[in-house]
């Protein structure tokens, strides 16, 4: 499902790298720099605010107190750098739903966006059939036949990034950032081993390899 979500980030590199974290989990990112922006879009409400409490205009207690006025049930994310104890105090007296202390790992947004949009408006278990194979999303199984497949996380990552790309030639360098974020450093020849490791484990995904530039998922017959 693609939730609506607002980031307010004053940090442009940090703005742009949580906007790009959290565009990968198929949610609609509006991000904002300042917190004057943030305020003239608190009439058409996004399904959850990520907010920065440090502004350089508006800070995030002021932005909170308008937001919970015109939107009391929206969910809101907090983070700071300042004093982490007195934030989450005032952040929950305020009604944030949760906190992250400044500086955190990109995926560790995620994984408490995704917590907090299950938890407050329930999200499915899409599941991808791709002949053979099922692909539950939100529990990360894979199976042939009703028997599970062992993968790793990031060979589960790959094969969603497939499945959801049926006949794209998606190049390497989209696979490397995708997978492994834009932050990694390292040669892309680890995009060519994780697809030699998913084709041994599901022989029957047709992935065809374009040389010279990446990969494309064939649409298997059904």
């Amino acid at each position: 499902m693609g939730f609506r979500i607002y980031l307010v980030e004053d940090d442009n590199n940090l703005n742009l790298v949580l906007t790009t974290y959290l565009k990968k989990e198929g949610w609609q990112v509006t991000s904002f720099l300042t917190g004057k922006d943030a305020k003239n879009a608190i009439t058409n409400p996004p399904d959850l605010w990520i907010l920065d409490i440090m502004l350089p205009d508006i800070d995030g207690y002021q932005l909170i107190k308008e937001i919970k006025l015109t939107s009391p049930k929206v969910p809101v994310i907090f983070i700071s750098a300042r004093d982490a104890d007195i934030d989450r105090v005032l952040g929950l007296e305020l009604g944030s739903d949760d906190y992250l202390a400044k500086p955190f790992l990109p995926r560790e947004l995620v994984i408490r966006t995704r917590n907090l949009l299950e938890r407050v408006y329930g999200l499915n278990n899409e599941v991808l059939d791709i002949p053979p194979y099922t692909i539950e999303e939100r529990s990360r199984r894979v199976k042939s036949k009703g028997e599970l497949i062992d993968l790793t996380s990031k060979e589960f990552d790959l094969l969603l990034y497939f499945a959801k790309n049926q006949g794209i030639a998606l190049s390497r360098e989209q696979i490397l950032e995708t997978i492994w974020g834009v932050d990694y450093f390292g040669t892309d020849r680890v995009v060519d081993d994780l697809v030699r490791r998913l084709r041994k484990k599901m022989p029957l995904l047709r992935i065809e390899t374009i040389y010279g530039y990446g990969y494309r998922m064939i649409e298997n017959d059904k």
